[in-house]
């Protein structure tokens, strides 16, 4: 799976989404220039996109992402929080927005797996793709402004303290 890098402007939405409006791809680059916005002053983002995932390439054993950012975090404790915004493929062969937060939590369970907060928006019926997608948008944006400490985020979720190394 070869994925392309670049930044928000540089995502080819009609290539990636063939059924876009141009107002619908004027859309989605608001949305993702919302979440870059948020995101100032640290490293510019770089969106990554799969041209070979297009098409529905049938069931996988993984999530074909066709659009995504993933933003890493990383503490001196070695810590990390992960926070995403995708485009999938579902199972089904219907488009979804995932997005979420994820902690690297030091427990014997899901070690480094927990996602804290996460939301999934399938896209079909009254969920256009370009709602789900700003709805995504949001949520990361607020996900963003929250404290950037995985103790924070584990104390959310309930999870175990972190153990010293």
């Amino acid at each position: 799976m070869a994925m392309v890098r670049g930044a928000c402007d540089d995502i080819p939405l009609t290539t990636l989404f063939p059924r876009l409006s141009p107002a619908d791809a004027e859309s989605l680059k608001h949305a993702a220039r919302g979440v870059d916005a948020a995101r100032a002053g640290e490293d510019k983002a770089e969106w990554e996109w799969a041209l070979d995932h297009v098409a529905f390439p049938g069931p996988q054993p993984w999530t074909p992402i066709i659009l995504g950012l993933d933003v890493i975090e990383h503490a001196d404790r070695g810590d990390q929080l992960e926070f995403l915004l995708q485009v999938v493929w579902t199972d089904l062969g219907q488009l979804a927005v995932d997005a979420a937060v994820n902690v690297a939590c030091w427990c014997d369970t899901d070690h480094a797996g927990h996602d804290v907060d996460a939301l999934t928006l399938v896209v079909g019926g009254e969920t256009s793709l370009p709602r789900a997608f700003q709805t995504g948008a949001e949520r990361l944006i607020g996900w963003l402004a929250d404290p950037r400490d995985a103790d924070y985020w584990r104390s959310r979720a309930v999870l175990p303290p972190r153990q010293p190394c």
